[in-house]
């Protein structure tokens, strides 16, 4: 499917610089948006807002003569505009896909996708079998996400990392882009110093068999922590197990990789079970070598500053208020996250040749990231064609509106978290006598599919950038915008076609054309007001993608199919589909059946590009 709004801006580029040609250097690029308000003035599927921005655009240009430049009302810019897309070198090109040119105040250009475009391209998409992006991206997004910490149990807050940096590596990749999925997971550093020096006091070298088990490591970590705190000889020992550590001695190396493969093992279920897939680790441990790097190469150059026994470097010079310098090297020689950021960052421009970056940890390391940004470009580790994002989100709140936390103050387990997910979809499913109907293959599909997808949807469903209650019972309501609603909705609208026996797509392909005695090619009849708004909303699918893309804000989608789900169901009660009397079948109404199957591509896809498994039945 081709972007319409990309599509439009193409024409409306053309006819603006046809009408302006000052204009031609691209500095108002043509603003297309897809109304929602029912209060228009006039029907629009969509609308050029771009007149209010030309008019203050052409007021800053002198004329030829070198006069003062000529004040232009929006209202005139639109019509002049309207008049090119009317005239004989655009029109053809306009007249395609789109109708009835109007023009509002306070300079809006409004116009129609005609219907038989949108049959057209509906009836392409049924006949393909799938939802294609033709949109091409360009260069290499690198998203770093996730980040879990070795011998420590993931919690409820690498949730929101994990579900919306999978969302955006799957959006990045439905448009082609080349996306390295990355997990930076902290596997380095000072506390692993203390866990080892306890390991080895403990157990010697037969630690393997006490420390089977992440809960057994995360326990023995807050041992070790509680030791390295209270007692000066530990602390001491602790360091210098570090320095074997980063030294590669041979026994500290094998402790290590014993703890980092039992968390990874613990990693990997919950990731198998979240569906996240693709993410490469590439640990603190990874970069250390990178750090030394930087280190040498900022000394090199003079740009560390001594300061209280640290070296650090200030991210702007000259430097802004209130400015955070980053910490480079500590006061007894080690490194901190603000090195492996750094040296993060140079690897991922210099050998992995990411042309956009993109971080997803939570709001409070805002300020945090921007740093490293700054001092990435001062001393010249990123280009300034390279995009450095961090993607921030809120808390996770639980009902009582606080930080969500166990009754007993913990952090939340991310996989109790899960399995509470699962039985609680389970007993949904049961109190809606579902196991009657379904197999028990199907049962468990289904029970997994809502219990992750109401987690995940929850999430996305939101502005990633405002906390949000964790409310099993609201997640897995079977109405309004939940995961539930539309995993259903998307079962019912499979169900059609399966209830009516009317085989595969092809088969109902091959039976309009014989039983409507239609070229195959022939656009859908759609007549009724419900089928047209349905078809046209079906279009808008890959500009939202691309909106979702550009401002990494996944509601937008969610919002969408939500509306997509009603707007079907105007449309199934308006307009039928199969005639029965009684349990015969009368007519069937070929062209809205393909309908039916369009809207279902369009929702599985939107669906899956969340993250959420649909199932054929539930």
């Amino acid at each position: 499917m081709d972007p319409v709004v990309r599509q439009a801006k193409k024409i409306f580029e053309s006819a603006v610089i046809e009408a302006f040609p000052q204009l031609a250097d691209g500095r108002c690029p043509p603003i297309i948006i897809m109304p929602s308000s029912p209060k228009l003035e006039v029907p629009a599927d969509y609308s050029c807002t771009s007149p209010m921005q030309l008019s203050k655009a052409l007021a800053q240009i002198p004329e030829k003569d070198g006069s003062q430049p000529f004040k232009h009302n929006p209202i005139q810019i639109a019509e002049a505009i309207v008049e090119r897309l009317n005239g004989q070198t655009i029109a053809p090109v306009f007249n395609r896909s789109f109708e009835r040119l109007t023009v509002t105040k306070p300079g809006f250009i409004n116009f129609l996708v005609k219907s038989d475009h949108a049959s057209e391209v509906i009836l392409q998409l049924v006949k393909s079998g799938s939802v294609e992006m033709k949109h091409q991206g360009a260069g290499r997004v690198i998203v770093d996400y996730s980040s879990p910490n070795i011998a420590k149990e993931m919690h409820v807050g690498h949730l929101r990392s994990t579900i919306i940096g999978d969302c955006i590596a799957r959006l990045l990749e439905y448009s082609h882009h080349d996306v390295l999925r990355l997990n930076h997971i902290g596997d380095w550093g000072t506390q692993f110093g203390m866990l080892l020096a306890l390991l080895f006091e403990k157990f010697g070298d037969d630690y393997s068999k006490f420390t089977n088990e992440i809960s057994n490591l995360q326990n023995f970590y807050k041992d070790a922590k509680k030791r390295f705190d209270e007692d000066e000889e530990f602390k001491k020992r602790s360091y210098e197990t570090v320095v074997k550590l980063q030294s590669k001695d041979a026994r500290a190396i094998q402790a290590w990789q014993h703890i980092c493969d039992i968390s990874r093992r613990e990693f990997k279920l919950i990731y198998e079970r979240l569906g996240i897939v693709n993410l490469i680790e590439r640990g603190e441990s990874f970069y250390q070598d990178y750090m030394k790097q930087v280190v040498q190469d900022l000394e090199t150059r003079k740009l560390l500053i001594e300061e209280e026994g640290r070296k650090v470097l200030w991210p702007n010079e000259p430097k802004k208020k209130n400015e955070i310098p980053l910490t480079i090297v500590k006061s007894d020689g080690g490194f901190t996250y603000d090195t492996s950021d750094m040296a993060a960052i140079k690897h991922r421009v210099e050998v992995e040749h990411g042309t956009r970056i993109i971080y997803v940890a939570d709001n409070g390391q805002a300020v945090h990231f921007q740093n490293v940004f700054d001092a990435a470009r001062r001393v010249g580790y990123v280009d300034p064609g390279i995009k450095l994002e961090h993607v921030g989100f809120g808390l996770v709140l639980g009902e009582d509106k606080k930080k969500f936390k166990t009754r007993s103050g913990d952090t939340v387990k991310l996989i109790d978290l899960l399995d509470e997910g699962l039985e609680r979809s389970l007993s949904k499913l049961l109190d809606k006598n579902r196991q009657e109907e379904l197999t028990p293959e199907e049962m468990k599909a289904a029970q997994e599919a809502v219990a992750y997808g109401c987690i995940k949807y929850a999430d996305l469903s939101r502005d990633r950038n405002k906390d949000y209650i964790f409310s099993f019972d609201q997640m897995l309501e079977d109405k309004g915008n939940t995961a539930v609603y539309l995993l259903y909705s998307l079962t019912r609208i499979r169900s059609i076609k399966r209830k009516a026996n009317l085989g595969t797509i092809d088969d109902i392909l091959n039976k309009r054309q014989a039983e409507l005695k239609k070229d195959p090619s022939e656009p859908l009849e759609l007549t009724h007001a419900s089928e047209i708004k349905l078809a046209k909303f079906l279009l808008r699918f890959p500009d939202i993608i691309l909106q979702c893309i550009d401002d990494l804000l996944f509601h937008l989608l969610c919002n969408y199919l939500y509306e997509l789900s009603g707007m079907f169901t105007d449309f199934y009660e308006s307009c039928y589909c199969i005639e029965k009397s009684g349990d015969q079948i009368v007519k069937i109404n070929y062209d809205r059946i393909i309908l039916c199957e369009a809207t279902a591509l369009i929702m599985d896809k939107g669906l899956s590009l969340l993250g959420l498994k649909t199932v054929a039945r539930m």
